[in-house]
Order: C-alpha cells, then structure tokens, then sequence
C-alpha cells in the first residue's frame, strides 16, 4: 500500500540556489563543511546538487550555518511534496 509519498524528490536545485545566494564555490561550500567536522568533496556535493546523492540530516543542519538559511523551509521552497 502506497502512502503517496514521492519518493524521488530533490532539493538539489535549491541547494545550489542557497550556495550561490551564499557567494559561494562548491569547492569553498564544501571546505567549511569540513570544517565543520562533515565529511564532504565537491564532488559529492555537486551529485547532492543535482539530485544524484541522498543528503544527510546533519549535512542539512551544516548547511543552514553555513549558507546564512534562517529556515529548513528555504530547503524545500518550491517543491511539491
């Protein structure tokens, strides 16, 4: 039985929306996630980008500081759930 939940829903558009918005690489982005103490390459956060890679709780809660997010709604802006 279906709950009617998608479950190929992406926030990567808005990820890289909230980066730039940020002024910020995805290298630079990246590097203060380490930083930070989340392991992460560029190359993983442009897969989270575009959709390719499930993103993590606490890389969520990692990037509300670093992008300047004053909500986790900005996450899911747009997006038909």
């Amino acid at each position: 039985m279906s709950n009617g939940l998608k479950q190929d829903i992406s926030i990567g558009h808005n990820l890289k929306t909230l980066r730039k918005r940020a002024k910020l690489s995805q290298r630079e982005a990246s590097a203060q996630l380490e930083v930070l103490g989340i392991p992460m390459t560029e190359d993983i956060l442009a897969k989270m980008e575009q959709g390719r890679y499930s993103v993590r709780i606490s890389v969520l809660l990692a990037l509300k500081q670093i992008y300047g997010v004053s909500s986790f709604d900005e996450f899911f802006d747009g997006l038909h759930l």
